[in-house]
């Protein structure tokens, strides 16, 4: 027997491969099938089962791509509706694979599809569970990323209640809970950074889990605190359930190098959209105009995602050498397969060849303290909001980068904002977003709220206004 767990840390993802004589299974694949495919044939094994815990919403599957290349079954549970061929399993059905078992253990909440798998190792011993987005390490799966459901969250965290009481807590606690996610996905509130644990330890541990927990008790905790899901969510299920365009098309098309003229000429009469993708420090000091900084060295598919809200907008993009294939694939992974080429020789070749360039005022958090001194500053915290309540620069606002497509109406474009983020990433996306619609008086402060700490700029916690 066995089981690999592949790990992308960029969307907090975790994909399986499991294998017993010769025989392997895929769980919950990201949208390249070339790791699986080489795996298995390194192993000397056929992929039989490609098995998915539910339609995922953070990114977009590779099952439907991977069966065709592979012959292998895609699995589902039950009331799962494709528009492929798949096999629904019922609640309790055994799939074999070598000396294994695989049982179906159908977890409603999370989805309504939502399934758990079970497996069962040749001395008929429950070993692992697969849980999906089910059960996380220290937390749940959120119950309102349902695709096309009449349910309203609270059904759906009854329902996930029910499902763990009564399918995955009576299991041993030696058996290992394997999930889709870790710390740093939007699919739940509160995960640990560590992607495996015995079961046993999450009923100790787990808030979910407690044994004294009422059913009401979980549908309050479960749904508290739950902030709106990133608009690509409810997209990328339905792309899960309809099947996407083959990845090598989008490669094909997306990874091509384009001369500086052509470059332009997208931009400016296709509608193209400019993504720089470098690291932030290099995008501040000189852009292409009107260009939107995503950096691939950070949480970059996760960004696109929610701050780009059109799936079929048109790409362009400047990346650091050896890194275009890369920004093509993570693009593709949530969604995003209209991308039409790179900038060929980077911004050096735009440069050179005397285009426009705009730069973007940057400055350590030492200087940002003698303008706070100085007073009079406008200060935009662009961290979510949890962040900005446990402690907060003192007369900051906060206006989160998850949704500025929304809230930025609300700014002046001739007032001069500080702009700040946990560490440097997010404010310059932030700022550059602003900068491309016509703000152009921002100021991003380098380093973030780390650095600012580092400082004598007072801060502060949030305090519930009062209501009397």
């Amino acid at each position: 027997m066995k089981i690999e767990q592949i790990y992308t840390g960029c969307l907090a993802q975790g994909a399986y491969y499991i294998e017993s004589e010769g025989e392997a299974a895929i769980i919950d694949p990201l949208r390249e099938t070339k790791p699986y495919i080489e795996k298995a044939k390194k192993e000397g094994a056929k992929i039989k089962y490609i098995l998915e815990t539910h339609f995922h919403a953070d990114f977009v599957s590779g099952h439907v791509e991977l069966a065709e290349k592979t012959g292998a079954t895609i699995v589902y549970g039950p009331t799962a509706f494709a528009e492929y061929t798949i096999h629904e399993a019922e609640d309790g059905e055994e799939l074999p694979l070598g000396k294994l078992k695989i049982k179906v253990l159908h977890t409603p909440g999370h989805t309504m599809e939502s399934t758990t798998f079970l497996l069962i190792d040749e001395n008929e011993k429950k070993h692992a569970i697969f849980s999906g987005d089910t059960l996380f390490i220290g937390d749940v799966g959120r119950p309102d990323l349902a695709v096309k459901t009449d349910l309203t969250r609270e059904d759906l965290a009854g329902h996930l209640y029910d499902s763990l009481r009564n399918k995955i807590m009576p299991l041993p606690d030696d058996v290992i809970v394997y999930p889709a996610h870790g710390a740093g996905s939007a699919c739940g509130k509160n995960m640990s950074s560590e992607t495996f644990d015995l079961l046993g330890n999450q009923k100790k541990t787990n808030y979910a889990l407690r044994a004294d927990m009422t059913r009401e008790e979980f549908i309050r905790e479960v749904t508290e605190g739950i902030l709106p899901p990133p608009q690509y969510f409810a997209k990328n299920a339905m792309l899960n359930k309809t099947g996407v365009k083959s990845l090598d098309d989008v490669m094909n098309r997306g990874n091509v190098p384009l001369d500086v003229d052509t470059f332009e000429a997208m931009a400016n009469h296709e509608s193209a959209l400019i993504l720089d993708t470098r690291h932030e420090k290099n995008f501040v000091r000189g852009f292409i105009p009107n260009s939107i900084y995503i950096g691939i060295y950070g949480t970059f598919a996760p960004w696109v995602g929610a701050l780009i809200e059109d799936l079929n907008q048109p790409i362009i993009f400047v990346a650091d050498e050896g890194k275009e294939e890369e920004v093509v694939t993570r693009l593709s992974r949530v969604g995003y397969d209209n991308t039409l080429g790179y900038l060929k020789g980077g911004i050096e070749a735009w440069t050179a060849a005397g285009k426009e360039m705009d730069s973007m005022e940057s400055i350590e958090a030492t200087e940002f303290e003698r303008r706070f001194k100085a007073g009079g500053l406008q200060i935009l915290d662009i961290r979510k909001p949890g962040e900005f309540a446990a402690e907060h620069v003192e007369d900051s606002v906060t206006m989160p980068l998850d949704y500025i497509n929304d809230t930025m109406s609300k700014l002046d474009r001739d007032t001069e904002y500080h702009i700040y983020c946990a560490g440097g990433y997010r404010s310059v996306i932030f700022s550059s977003i602003l900068k491309s619609r016509g703000y152009h008086k921002v100021v991003d402060i380098a380093g973030g709220y780390k650095a600012i700490s580092g400082t004598s700029i007072p801060r502060t916690d949030y305090v519930c206004p009062s209501t009397t």
